[in-house]
């Protein structure tokens, strides 16, 4: 019966076969938008996390480690990990690992260099966080940070024609209303700063890495969406890049002193932490990426914001004035604006087919036939065309 039931016409299936299929893919897309939930929730703890941590580690009394190290550390840990969930997809076959990793990253050589340009923003990036991290409170570096909101969404309407409704616009312009109120806060408020802390180099790193992580997070988003190679291929080419320009990055701006000192001086557990963090952290968002956009990955990592500035205090001493409370009050209100259109829109949608199916002035469907089938809600919204399909199946055989 099983197999008949898989194999047979759909005129012998009939409406079951409709059935059957849309509670299937009904209970794929709800798998779906668990999995999408679940890594955005545990990338707000882990940004938050690892921005307190860098500033624990970067303020510490005693030697202090070198940045580029630890983005190169960071970047080996994170292309061994993809290595070793390639080799388990491979079942443990180093045959076959040697021969896929040989077709994908040699013979197609054009689409592993394509993943240069990203690589090398993201090893910027890192870097600029340390610089950033270090003349800035945990805090208002994490408020500030979100400006990469806005500069992804431009990004994102000029390179993926995406579009934004007004209520999208709107919250973008709540949120670096928000950013510039914090801004003018650190400026004004006074207070003791130490000594080796520049607040305006701090200022300046965080802008560069956020109009950077906003064009590579895009840039990103495209290759991963528009082509058939895995999430952990793709970030083990990263890696690779990485790693590489990482190590250039290192001898032009501290190689003597590394080369006098050691890789590792300066290493703490702390340190360490940080490395991990930042290593799988990556890991973290190309994950995302498969799930959400990133203009709504950078809505929700904005809620780390609440995580990192209630731990500043704690840990740092950092003191909450009513302009700071302001300014993460309309960032945090920016992300419940951007989440409404498409709720918004599901619910009106809902209330439509209720009254189409109840109302007087609706067409009657003839007795004895069944219902059309229903057409996807995706399909009206270019930001989840899905490409999605494509990307699981090859995370799951390649």
């Amino acid at each position: 019966m099983a197999a008949v039931g898989s194999g047979g016409s759909t005129a012998a299936a009939g409406p079951g076969a409709v059935s059957a299929g849309a509670l299937e893919s009904g209970t794929a897309s709800a798998a779906h938008r668990r999995l999408k939930y679940i890594s955005l929730a545990v990338l707000v703890v882990q940004n938050a996390s690892l921005i307190l941590s860098i500033r624990y580690a970067r303020t510490l009394p005693g030697d202090r480690f070198f940045a580029t190290t630890a983005v190169v550390m960071a970047e080996v840990l994170k292309g061994l990990t993809c290595l070793l969930l390639l080799f388990a997809q491979k079942r443990g076959n180093v045959k076959h690992l040697a021969l896929f990793l040989h077709e994908a990253v040699l013979v197609q050589y054009v689409d592993t260099l394509k993943l240069a340009v990203p690589s090398l923003i993201y090893t910027l990036q890192n870097n600029l966080q340390y610089v950033a991290i270090s003349n800035l409170p945990a805090a208002t570096f994490q408020v500030t940070y979100q400006l990469k909101i806005l500069t992804t969404a431009l990004f994102s309407v000029l390179m993926l024609n995406r579009s934004l409704s007004r209520l999208q616009w709107a919250s973008l312009l709540l949120l670096f209303t928000g950013v510039a109120i914090v801004q003018a806060q650190q400026a004004g408020g006074g207070g003791p700063r130490p000594l080796d802390q520049n607040p305006g180099a701090g200022l300046a790193a965080v802008v560069a890495s956020c109009l950077s992580s906003g064009f590579a997070g895009v840039y990103f988003e495209k290759i991963l969406k528009g082509s058939s190679g895995s999430v952990w291929l793709r970030n083990l080419q990263l890696g690779l890049f990485g790693t590489a320009l990482g190590l250039v990055g290192l001898w032009w701006a501290e190689g003597t002193a590394v080369a006098r000192r050691g890789f590792f001086f300066g290493y703490t557990p702390a340190v360490w932490g940080v490395v991990l963090n930042q290593a799988f952290g990556g890991l973290l968002v190309a994950v995302v990426v498969k799930y959400a956009d990133n203009i709504l990955k950078g809505f929700a990592t904005s809620l780390s914001i609440v995580l990192s500035t209630v731990a500043s205090i704690r840990l740092f001493g950092f003191h909450v004035d009513p302009l700071f409370a302001l300014g993460a009050g309309l960032v945090i209100g920016a992300v419940y604006l951007y989440s409404l259109p498409r709720g918004a829109a599901k619910a009106i949608a809902s209330a439509s087919a209720s009254a189409s199916a109840s109302g007087p002035c609706t067409h009657q469907q003839p007795p004895g036939q069944p219902p059309p089938p229903k057409l996807s809600s995706h399909r009206g919204d270019p930001s989840t065309e899905p490409f999605l399909p494509k990307l699981l199946t090859k995370v799951k055989g390649s």
